[in-house]
């Protein structure tokens, strides 16, 4: 008989906040059950195992992103909406590293997979953005890409200690931002 209160949302959320802390890499269903308080076989009447709990942290990991992008960017278009998704992101990273990290690469399993919705919700975000610069639409997906690595790549490397330099991270940052938007500009300009 399964735990009271302990559900498949309940189990993902501890993993979720266990990779978070000790990171994605680290997560091991003994790790989960002692966070829990419970024997690592009986999460199993909860999850099909390590995998699937990656896969629902990935799920859970990108609705919250893609929520957080939404109501950041609400109301917001061309570089103001592109600075919000950007310190929305760099911001999610920072504070969900394990979470993160279960949606890089991540699949879906098919079409009725929550994780396909959840995705679906970030990459709407990034559209957004682009959509205040009007480029080509043959172009929107070579900037959702650019967009997504370029972010990706600054918020990792900023919280795996990737950054030595003596220059502000900051300032990077936002230079970072004004580049983009520049180049954004230019490529949707008549």
């Amino acid at each position: 008989m399964p735990r009271a209160g302990l559900v498949p949302a309940t189990v993902t959320e501890a993993a979720a906040d266990v990779a978070d802390e000790i990171g994605l890499s680290q997560l091991s269903m003994s790790v989960v059950a002692e966070r829990l308080g419970v024997k690592a076989p009986s999460l199993y009447k909860h999850v099909d195992g390590l995998a699937d709990l990656t896969h629902r942290i990935a799920t859970l990991g990108a609705l919250e992103l893609g929520d957080a992008l939404r109501d950041a960017m609400q109301g917001l278009a061309g570089r103001d909406a592109l600075a919000m998704a950007a310190q929305t992101v760099r911001a999610y990273v920072k504070d969900h590293p394990g979470r993160y990290a279960a949606t890089t690469g991540a699949s879906p399993t098919g079409p009725d997979d929550p994780l396909a919705s959840a995705l679906d919700r970030v990459l709407e975000s990034f559209a957004a953005v682009l959509h205040g610069y009007h480029l080509n639409p043959g172009e929107q997906i070579h900037a959702v890409r650019m967009l997504r690595s370029v972010l990706h790549g600054f918020a990792t490397l900023e919280t795996s200690n990737g950054f030595q330099l003596d220059a502000d991270i900051d300032d990077s940052f936002a230079w970072m931002i004004t580049f983009i938007d520049r180049g954004l500009t230019a490529a949707g300009a008549p």
